[in-house]
């Protein structure tokens, strides 16, 4: 077991050591930076799912964690990387799109500006970081790591509009930051401690005169996290800045505000669940009656929206929204689905992002503008015999067109692809806790977000369907697209993945329930970080 141990540490170690390898490297030899880049992903990924099966089997049960002391100190006082079925999941969703963007740039959208791949794999680390940390502090190092690239990759290729949604993005995400750190200071000063197995083991006993500044720490760690997931109304600036990145960026993006999802999921469940006394359920129903916010918010925006970018980046919305009111929601039997749902949208956007730019090649903003114009006041000649009528679609339109397709049902949640089984496994852990322990009669709030779980569908597949009539239906262009392989296959890629899941989803469901489970029970992972055996002679490894 030393060696997965220590394994534990190469999903950030490797891609820090790739980026400071490629920053020297002549901007002249992207292409073989980018393979170098590529190789390096790839093999985190491979370490991702061997963590992801090594943390399935360990432990007790499905509740096992492994731990990393890095510097071999013990909790609380050293550095703890700690790798459950979560961290475990995310690592492995993170690499699959990290794969995709990288491939998807190899075409062209790496010579838009200098240092790319190193960017890249120093975002790539910050995320991984982020997931394994098992301390706020170094979430917090990881956190700002994850940022800093994301800054330079968001005004990668320049443009007027590119760099005003950057510098946006860069002002939000120094503030969400500046809050992050005061919070973590706040809550050092109450509990005298920042590693989160140690903070849940304390919270429930802290006095009344460090209660309050202990949850105000936490108040502002939350305002933090909940401007990276996007939570009404803190994410206005997001479907600007998202639709202004290049198509790999836009990409990778999307797995940037699951780590706001992930934190809080990870917090709520492990500092404020039944074990944390007077502070039990702090900030559920901020999460809850939030998220059902951003979800209205973000379906208002999919139908109001006419570029196809910032459809996505309201798709990413509604997609947080789901995923913040289903942790408000108090409910372990609705995370389970909620993960698969998070998995399942998350590869969906991914997938929708780089689309967009190979669709809108045939697409010219002005005949789009014409085409609004026509709808909306009627100006087409009824009388006008289709002259068209019975003419084959290309095959490049034909593989667009399908993809498209696939990304709206999955948005949609229709059958038979993973987004449906995503929702209704949402609500039937809804409507049935079963495992959990849940027996209370169905709440305002959950039919609530039964309501807009499915009309926030109905807004994805209206929207979806406008544009893909305007685009391979009655396009006024008429023009066809030059596509290349190296573009079309990360997104072909991404989509059966989600097909595979669908085809998976018994399997992929009991991994996710047993996730659940886990956190909704957090004594196995306080237990097995606060005891982890330091590695030498006196230690148990």
């Amino acid at each position: 077991m030393n060696w997965l141990h220590h394994l534990i540490v190469l999903p950030i170690l490797l891609p820090l050591v790739t980026a400071a390898v490629l920053i020297p490297v002549d901007e002249r030899n992207r292409t073989p930076k980018g393979v170098l880049g590529f190789a390096s992903t790839m093999v985190v990924f491979f370490a991702g799912v061997i963590l992801m099966r090594a943390a399935a089997t360990s432990g007790d049960g499905d509740s096992g964690a492994i731990v990393y002391l890095l510097g071999n100190w013990p909790a609380p006082f050293g550095i703890v990387l700690v790798l459950d079925r979560l961290s475990a999941l995310m690592l492995v969703l993170t690499s699959v799109l990290a794969l995709a963007a990288q491939v998807f740039s190899m075409s062209k959208w790496h010579r838009a500006g200098h240092h790319f791949h190193s960017l890249f794999q120093l975002m790539l680390a910050g995320l991984n970081g982020a997931f394994l940390a098992g301390d706020l502090f170094n979430l917090f190092v990881f956190f700002e790591m994850m940022l800093a690239a994301s800054y330079g990759l968001l005004l990668h290729g320049s443009g007027p509009m590119r760099v005003k949604a950057g510098l946006h993005y860069i002002a939000v995400n120094l503030a969400a930051s500046s809050l992050f750190l005061i919070g973590v200071g706040m809550i050092y000063g109450a509990t005298g401690t920042l590693n989160m197995a140690d903070l849940a083991l304390r919270i429930g006993t802290i006095g009344p005169e460090n209660r309050m500044l202990m949850e105000a720490g936490a108040a502002l760690l939350g305002i933090a996290f909940l401007v990276k997931a996007g939570m009404w109304p803190l994410g206005f600036w997001l479907p600007a800045a998202y639709s202004a990145a290049t198509p790999p960026v836009a990409a990778i993006f999307a797995i940037l505000t699951k780590v706001g999802v992930y934190i809080l999921l990870r917090l709520s469940l492990l500092l404020f669940g039944s074990d944390a006394g007077n502070s039990a359920g702090f900030g559920q129903s901020i999460l809850l009656y939030g998220g059902l916010l951003t979800i209205g918010f973000g379906a208002i925006g999919v139908l109001a929206s006419q570029a196809m970018g910032r459809l996505a980046g309201y798709c990413v919305l509604v997609s947080s929204g789901t995923l913040i009111a289903a942790i408000g929601l108090g409910n372990g039997a609705v995370i389970g689905g909620a993960l698969f749902y998070l998995v399942s949208s998350t590869l969906t956007i991914c997938a929708l992002f780089l689309l967009i730019e190979l669709v809108e090649r045939a697409r010219d903003a002005g005949a789009d503008v014409l085409a609004v114009t026509m709808e909306a006041y009627g100006d087409i000649d009824e009388n006008e015999e289709e002259k068209e009528e019975g003419v084959a679609v290309p095959g490049t339109m034909a593989v667009l067109g399908l993809c498209f397709s696939a990304c709206a049902v999955l948005l949609s949640g229709l059958p038979p692809l993973s987004g449906f089984l995503a929702k209704f496994a949402m609500l039937h852990g809804l409507f049935n806790p079963g495992s959990f322990g849940g027996d209370a009669p169905v709440s305002g709030a959950e039919w609530t977000y039964t309501a807009l779980l499915i009309l926030s569908g109905l807004a994805a597949m209206i929207a979806m369907n406008r544009v893909g009539i305007r685009t391979f239906w009655t396009s006024i262009e008429g023009t066809i697209p030059r596509v290349f392989l190296i573009e079309i296959a990360p997104v072909l890629m991404l989509l059966a993945v989600c097909a595979f899941l669908s085809l998976q989803a018994g399997s992929a469901m009991r991994y996710m329930d047993a996730t659940a489970k886990a956190l909704s029970e957090p004594q196995n992972y306080i237990g097995r970080v606060m005891s982890a055996p330091r590695a030498g002679p006196t230690g148990g490894e």
